[in-house]
């Protein structure tokens, strides 16, 4: 796990306050839930956690039972798998933080997009190693903002209305 620096936590959070209110979310990959659980404690109505790890999901469940996070859902699956299976409902937020070698970037995004997995107007944080460029983005997703920090590029992106 490599969980995202605070730094970069409050750039994030920063980018996303005045649309953060009241937003659905989806912290794939969530290891410690620290994105997830800053989205509830900022007003987010309702964070879905999806992470393959059984320790991980303990700990996260632990976590949630601590902040009384209201509005949190835990499943424990592969990320991957759960975008290509699971009924899909419609996320105003998606954190995409995944160990930086273990995925195909495009492919989650492919997924997000053509399984209608996003509200209209929905964002995206990917956060990947900084020597990855930016993926090729499904068709209506524009890049919006984006930093680096030491060894990781953040950004956030901006999905079709």
């Amino acid at each position: 796990m490599r969980p995202t620096a605070e730094r970069v936590r409050e750039t994030l959070f920063n980018w996303l306050a005045p649309v953060i209110e009241g937003a659905r979310c989806l912290d794939l990959f969530a290891g410690t839930g620290a994105l997830g659980l800053e989205a509830l404690s900022r007003g987010a109505s309702a964070v879905t956690f999806i992470e393959k790890a059984k320790t991980a999901v303990a700990g996260l469940n632990a976590s949630i039972g601590e902040l009384q996070a209201d509005g949190a859902t835990v499943k424990q699956t592969d990320a991957l798998a759960w975008l290509t299976t699971a009924e899909p409902e419609l996320f105003d937020i998606v954190f995409l933080d995944p160990p930086f070698a273990a995925v195909h970037y495009e492919e989650l995004c492919r997924l997000l997009a053509e399984r209608a997995w996003l509200a209209p107007g929905a964002h995206v944080y990917l956060e990947q190693s900084r020597d990855r460029p930016v993926p090729e983005l499904p068709d209506g997703w524009e890049l919006s903002k984006e930093k680096t920090t030491g060894n990781v590029r953040y950004s956030l992106i901006k999905t079709a209305n």
